[in-house]
Formats: structure tokens, sequence, C-alpha cells
């Protein structure tokens, strides 16, 4: 991919709008554009892995920073860090990598990353937050089959809303580049 001034642009713009939808108060819990990030940044760099990984991070970090000074100003409940955070930026991460399986001429690869990216996100952070009470993470579960199943249920509402952020956004994200480049090809042939 050839990186030009307005492609530099149009991701800083992106991590920076996506960071400042996810502190937006009254949006549903859960529903933000951090995984459809992490998805279409690694389609978009297959070949240059280190942004892939970088672009959903700094997006992420950004709304951490954000809310962090909100929380600390008596604006919001949220905590923008916590002890063993690093663990959920680790996993968070790791959901780009289902953007280097998508093919981006597939409408159903990204669909299906989309369910997959989030349905596995939801499984390993709410099984560490289950699994490592002294992390800080605080639901304080029992360390049993039950426990886990209870930890589960308490993410339900947020897992809901992830899956349809990660599809609304992916769209947008897949189908604004799929309209740019078709746009691109045009004006190439004219």
């Amino acid at each position: 991919m050839k990186i030009t001034r307005s492609l530099v642009i149009s991701l800083c713009l992106m991590v920076l709008i996506s960071a400042l939808y996810r502190i937006m108060p009254n949006r549903p819990w859960g529903f933000a554009p951090q995984i459809a990030m992490a998805l279409f940044s690694g389609a978009l760099f297959v070949n240059d892995k280190k942004w892939a990984f970088a672009l959903p991070l700094i997006s992420l970090f950004i709304s951490d920073c954000l809310y962090q000074v909100l929380y600390t100003y008596g604006l919001t409940p949220i905590q923008g860090f916590y002890d063993g955070q690093w663990i959920m930026y680790v996993l968070f991460g790791s959901m780009t990598v289902f953007g280097f399986l998508i093919n981006k001429n597939k409408v159903g690869n990204v669909l299906l990353a989309s369910l997959a990216a989030p349905t596995t996100y939801f499984l390993l952070s709410n099984f560490v937050v289950w699994a490592s009470p002294k992390q800080g993470f605080g639901l304080n579960r029992p360390q049993t089959f039950e426990g886990l199943v209870l930890t589960y249920g308490d993410a339900l509402p947020f897992f809901k809303f992830s899956v349809i952020a990660t599809v609304v956004f992916s769209a947008v994200l897949f189908g604004t580049y799929y309209l740019v480049q078709q746009v691109n090809a045009r004006k190439e042939l004219a």
C-alpha cells in the first residue's frame, strides 16, 4: 500500500474520532469502534504489522487517558487506568490478527471476522477477569465453574453491543475504504 499524506491524515482522524467516541457519555456499554479498527488495521497493513497493531492500541490508549482525566476531575466513575490493564491491551491487540485473515474483496470474510473477534475477546478477557481476582479487575467471583459462568453472564450486555458495534463500524470502515478505492481507480482510468 502506498502511504500518502491523505492516508496518514485519514488514519490519524480515525484514531482520534474513535478514541473520542469511546468516552462519549450515554453510549451503550461495549458499543465502540476499537475492535473494528483492529480488524481494519490488520487487513489494511498486512505487510506493515507494527502499524496494524499500533493504530487500534493508540486509539484505546488515548481514550483511556481521556477517561483518566475525566475520572480525576470527578466527571466519570470510570477509571482510565487500573491494575492489570496491560493484559487487556495484549488481548485487545491480538484482535488485529483477525484482520490479517480478511480478504478485502469478500464481504463474508469481513462479517465472519466481525463476529469472531469480539467473541474471542469476550471469551478471553472475561476468563482473565475471572481467573485474576487479585489483578484488580474487581468482580470477586468464586474460582469455580459457576463463578466463571457468572463472570460471562455479567459481561453479556457488553458482548451484545460489542458484536453489533464491530459489525457496524467494520461495515463503515471497509465500505468507505472500498468506495474510495473505486473512486481512485476511476480517476486513474480517466
